[in-house]
């Protein structure tokens, strides 16, 4: 999908509002911690919720990608101002969408249609400060790697 197809590719929600915004919106739901932080190239939030740690990693673009150093329609150079307008609109537009997603899981699992673990499982923090998702990446790689993956319509317990 290209860019205008994103949700909120043209928002000019600030990212920092947006992260109050999460926080605001795990406090209402119930998680009785919270957590932001960020690195190069990545952010991260984490809270707590009925007792399961979670972590949302989010990507966050570089700044010399030729998407923000260039005009997508000349391929012209932008200027510094330019391309750090580019830049800080991708970001704004991550945020908005980790919001979208916090909030229509937490919705979810408040409306009865899912439940917590079903909804943020990938997301589990395990003892091991990984999360479930970084635990079994790979093993289910490999399972497809090797052709031992289940029929697509098998059913399982009824979970």
């Amino acid at each position: 999908m290209g860019t205008a197809g994103r949700y909120a590719s043209g928002t000019d929600v600030s990212s920092d509002r947006s992260k109050a915004e999460i926080e605001r919106t795990l406090t209402r739901y119930g998680a009785t911690s919270f957590i932001i932080g960020w690195e190069t190239g990545r952010a991260a939030v984490g809270f707590e919720y009925g007792g399961r740690r979670i972590r949302f990693i989010l990507p966050l673009p570089d700044r010399a990608e030729r998407r923000f150093t260039h005009t997508p329609t000349t391929g012209k150079v932008r200027s510094a101002a330019q391309a750090d307008t580019a830049y800080e609109q991708a970001v704004r537009q991550k945020w908005r969408a980790l919001l979208l997603i916090v909030k229509a899981k937490l919705e979810a699992v408040e409306s009865g249609v899912a439940e917590f673990e079903a909804e943020f499982f990938a997301y589990i923090v395990l003892p091991s400060g990984r999360t479930v998702y970084e635990e079994a990446a790979p093993v289910v790689e490999q399972a497809y790697l090797t052709g031992a993956v289940a029929p697509l319509l098998q059913l399982g317990d009824g979970r």
